[in-house]
């Protein structure tokens, strides 16, 4: 046994000697400058992940949306490449429906979770597509980039928020969305109902109406299931203009949070 055992010790010894695979260390450095935050923002399950991308030239530096623009720099400048376009994405949440909108029928005790509410009762809000409200979101997110309001809605803070995607695995009714921090026309609804079908769930849903789609830029809003679909990529500009007639706020010019704590209702220049 004790030969044995040599023998395949000296097997793993050649094989380590010749058949290694030798590591660039550009990639250690690379890490060292990352944030270390891991949080997945870029793509990569990891900064290690993200580093190895970057060294074979399968990414660049700016897709790291949490590093500042030193740390882009200094990255590229190590590496020798472009920096690369840098979109900072943040989540935002399709619903405006908190405690003081959203229409209760029942009043849900149990396990204090989104996920337990929607499979147990689907939680005591008349609209089976609404925020719950029990925070799942908010336990989720390592970054403490979202708080709960006085009004039962999450409210993500833009500077803190590193777009990881966590609260969108969390959220059991897909709420939440990560959008391009420059996108500032928003539609905080996802009920598919109309007109006093929807508003009698919610005084904040949309109705339907299609304003917004009349009077935004052609081509920039179509309706779709009963709610206002933005298309950014059809290159229409997006203007304030679009939410000016929305008779509920479903639609709203968002910058910075998309709610304020004390009333829920959507924040137009915080």
């Amino acid at each position: 046994m004790t030969g044995l055992g040599f023998s395949f010790a000296l097997v793993l010894a050649i094989a380590y000697r010749y058949l290694k695979v030798a590591e660039d260390p550009r990639i250690d450095a690379t890490e060292v400058l990352l944030p270390g935050s891991n949080c997945g923002a870029c793509g990569e399950p990891g900064c290690r992940a993200f580093a190895e991308k970057l060294v074979d030239g399968q990414s660049s530096p700016g897709q790291c949306t949490v590093a500042s623009p030193d740390i882009i720099d200094a990255v590229a400048a190590l590496l020798d490449v472009d920096p690369g376009a840098r979109e900072r994405r943040v989540a935002r949440l399709h619903c405006a429906g908190g405690k003081a909108q959203a229409h209760q029928i029942a009043e849900y005790q149990g396990f204090e979770s989104c996920r337990a509410a929607s499979v147990v009762s689907g939680g005591g809000k008349g609209c089976s597509w609404g925020c719950l409200g029990l925070a799942d979101c908010m336990r989720s997110c390592d970054f403490d980039a979202i708080e709960m309001s006085a009004n039962g809605l999450p409210v993500v803070d833009p500077v803190t928020c590193t777009a990881c995607g966590d609260c969108v695995d969390a959220c059991p009714r897909d709420l939440f969305e990560l959008v391009s921090e420059t996108h500032h026309l928003f539609v905080q609804c996802s009920t598919p109902l109309a007109g006093d079908m929807a508003l009698s769930l919610c005084t904040a849903a949309c109705d339907a109406c299609g304003r917004c789609a009349a009077d935004a830029a052609p081509g920039l809003i179509r309706m779709e299931d009963n709610r206002p679909s933005i298309d950014y990529a059809s290159g229409a500009p997006a203007r304030p203009d679009a939410t000016f007639r929305c008779p509920t706020g479903a639609i709203q010019w968002i910058v910075g949070k998309q709610f304020q704590e004390s009333t829920g209702r959507a924040s137009q220049g915080s």
